[in-house]
């Protein structure tokens, strides 16, 4: 663990949470202006362990924003509650009127045609006990599969949709006429079922229960069988890890490779989130 923060970044320290998933990084500000050099270095850190970990980053949203923007364009989410002066950050805010509803293991936007290389998360407030999110390696997920359902899948694409968020606009009392308009403006997207990392080239698994809908060309009763067997490899825990939120801590997950579950255990009680997202690139 030294060994490799000092590859990294002399100052910094490492603390992995699992051996399969998930580092903390300690010795980092980031608010300060990194090198290239040092964003390289988190990059290669996050493809490698899936998700990072930042502590006690009292940063502003600007610097936030900032940060994320040095991993690639940032995305502007089309269903969500984004910050009005920040479009690009969202907020993610549950309490007893507003109960939490993303306790499902999966991967963001698959919807899209480009879906996100990763997000970076903040806390702002947290509840007391709980409210903790669990990341999955998808692509230890992957590996776990035994050879002939890994023959069974390879080459399979899957559909992808947002018809989740068009009922949740259409339950906020948007007309037939504005969620059609929605659902042609982001239309269903089709991805590989196994995903090639586009820069360590390994395979993952790359359905998720939130927005894959089927398997193409597949009977339908075959795709939910099969769809409900790949879903449960991110369940085990060999591939996971936990990370429990404190204010102003971060996550920096690769979308590319990791699914995650935000824990709904803590309702009523309040937790508060802000999310950036960086695009990413079509899957193959």
């Amino acid at each position: 663990m030294a060994e490799l923060a000092t590859e990294l970044n002399s100052e910094w320290t490492l603390r992995h949470l699992t051996p399969c998933i998930g580092t903390e990084v300690h010795g980092i500000n980031l608010a300060d202006n990194h090198s290239d050099a040092t964003i390289a270095a988190l990059s290669d850190l996050l493809v490698e362990r899936k998700v990072l970990f930042f502590r006690d980053q009292p940063i502003s949203v600007e610097a936030h924003i900032v940060f994320a923007a040095r991993f690639g364009e940032l995305e502007v989410h089309p269903f969500t509650t984004n910050d009005m002066a920040h479009p690009e950050v969202i907020h993610l805010d549950n309490d007893e009127a507003n109960p939490p509803y993303i306790n499902l293991w999966h991967s963001d936007v698959t919807w899209r045609a480009e879906p996100s290389l990763g997000s970076i998360l903040r806390a702002r407030v947290v509840p007391e006990v709980g409210g903790d999110t669990l990341f999955a390696n998808m692509e230890a997920a992957y590996d776990g599969l035994d050879e002939a359902t890994k023959e069974q899948i390879d080459g399979l694409m899957a559909m992808h949709d947002n018809e989740g968020f068009l009922a949740g606009m259409k339950m906020r009392g948007a007309s037939d006429e504005e969620v059609e308009a929605k659902r042609q403006e982001f239309p269903p997207s089709t991805h590989p079922v196994v995903r090639t990392h586009p820069v360590s080239g390994r395979k993952s698994l790359y359905v998720n229960r939130a927005f894959t809908r089927c398997i193409v060309d597949m009977d339908p009763a075959e795709s939910d069988a099969l769809l409900q067997k790949l879903y449960l490899q991110a369940w085990i825990p060999d591939y996971q890890c936990r990370f429990r939120w404190e204010p102003d801590s971060f996550a920096f997950w690769d979308n590319r490779a990791a699914q995650h579950y935000a824990a709904a255990d803590y309702w009523p009680e309040t937790r508060k989130m802000e999310r950036v997202t960086i695009i990413g690139d079509k899957p193959y």
